[in-house]
């Protein structure tokens, strides 16, 4: 299963975004993209640069690769709705990203480990794809041998630490261990800190 294996606080660093809890601290500190010549290459960025970045921003926050995201980016464009919003929809409906709302983890990252070591199941099926898309109505819950895990055990600890805000369209209940889909993702409901129309302006070059 491909995926990107550069550090995250790295990543963060460059995009100028936080894209990992661990990422913050960091940051503080540390300002500016890295590199030895990091602050000589800081300049005014031009449009393409700013759309440019900021669909790196989404792309790697939500933990895709270029090719998975530019699919995603065709598939928003030919839906009916605004691309951006489509898109932003597409990417919070992802099994992964639900895992991390549900504040069942820290991170994303931790949450696709989660899904690909097949800890959890949709609608009684065991699934390991963290990029299956979750729909109106599934029933995600913890693989009953997954249950007796030392994470799964404390769950209710991980999702205080998390400190995820309650979402309109699904349901998290800790003690029976499951994620309702009740509805669907609102562009409020999804990441503030994104300007979707820079990516839709990017791939509409």
């Amino acid at each position: 299963m491909a995926r990107d294996r550069s550090p995250i606080v790295k990543q963060s660093r460059r995009e100028g975004y936080a894209l990992h809890p661990k990422a913050h601290k960091v940051m503080a500190k540390k300002t500016g993209i890295p590199g030895v010549h990091a602050y000589g290459r800081q300049g005014k960025q031009s449009m393409y640069a700013q759309q440019l970045r900021e669909k790196q921003k989404v792309r790697r926050l939500y933990g895709l690769l270029e090719k998975q995201f530019s699919n995603l980016m065709k598939e928003a464009s030919r839906t009916t709705g605004q691309s951006g919003s489509v898109l932003l929809q597409l990417l919070e409906r992802r099994l992964d990203n639900v895992v991390y709302r549900a504040g069942w983890s820290v991170s994303r990252r931790g949450s696709r480990q989660l899904v690909s070591h097949g800890h959890l199941m949709v609608n009684g099926i065991r699934v390991d794809i963290p990029s299956l898309r979750v729909k109106q109505g599934d029933v995600i819950t913890v693989r009953p041998a997954s249950t007796k895990t030392q994470y799964f055990s404390k769950l209710d600890d991980v999702i205080k630490e998390t400190n995820q805000s309650s979402l309109s369209w699904l349901k998290s209940d800790a003690k029976k261990m499951t994620i309702t889909i009740t509805g669907l993702p609102t562009r409020k409901e999804a990441e503030a800190d994104i300007n979707e129309q820079l990516i839709v302006e990017y791939y509409s070059r």
